[in-house]
């Protein structure tokens, strides 16, 4: 029997076509998106590494994913129709890349079949964050990530 060697749908459907669990799996775990930002007068946006405190520092995942909106009323919701306009999202955000028309990274858990993977590449924010209860200022906190 001759092997599927249809693309995967990250690569023929646009983001708007995506099923909505297809939509999800586009997320890496990476956790990048849910870091504090700073606007600084006359700066580009800056990342911190001040997470969300729906953020599971281990996993990188939100834990209260289906009322984050609720508990974190400022919480970007991603949307097809929008991932055009949030620069801040970090080059290797599985959404943005399939918004400009590339391919996911080797370490994407849809390409690996992992989702371990992401955290061993080093690609999220495990290990790496601080809490926003414990953070204090902001401002001090401004990271540059390299994927940014």
């Amino acid at each position: 029997m001759p092997e599927d060697t249809a693309p995967p749908f990250w690569k023929t459907k646009t983001l708007a076509q995506r099923s909505p669990e297809e939509w999800e799996s586009l997320c890496d775990g990476c956790g990048k998106c849910c870091l504090h930002k700073v606007q600084i007068k006359g700066i580009k946006l800056k990342i911190t590494n001040v997470a969300c405190r729906l953020l599971d520092a281990h996993t990188c995942q939100c834990s209260n994913y289906a009322q984050r909106k609720k508990f974190v009323p400022d919480c970007v919701v991603l949307k097809p129709e929008t991932i055009g306009d949030l620069d801040w999202l970090p080059t290797t955000c599985g959404y943005r890349l399939v918004h400009e028309g590339k391919d996911l990274f080797d370490w994407h858990p849809l390409k690996s079949g992992r989702p371990e993977s992401v955290h061993e590449a080093k690609i999220s924010v495990r290990g790496r964050i601080v809490g926003e209860r414990k953070a204090g200022s902001l401002v001090q906190h401004i990271v540059a990530w390299k994927d940014y």
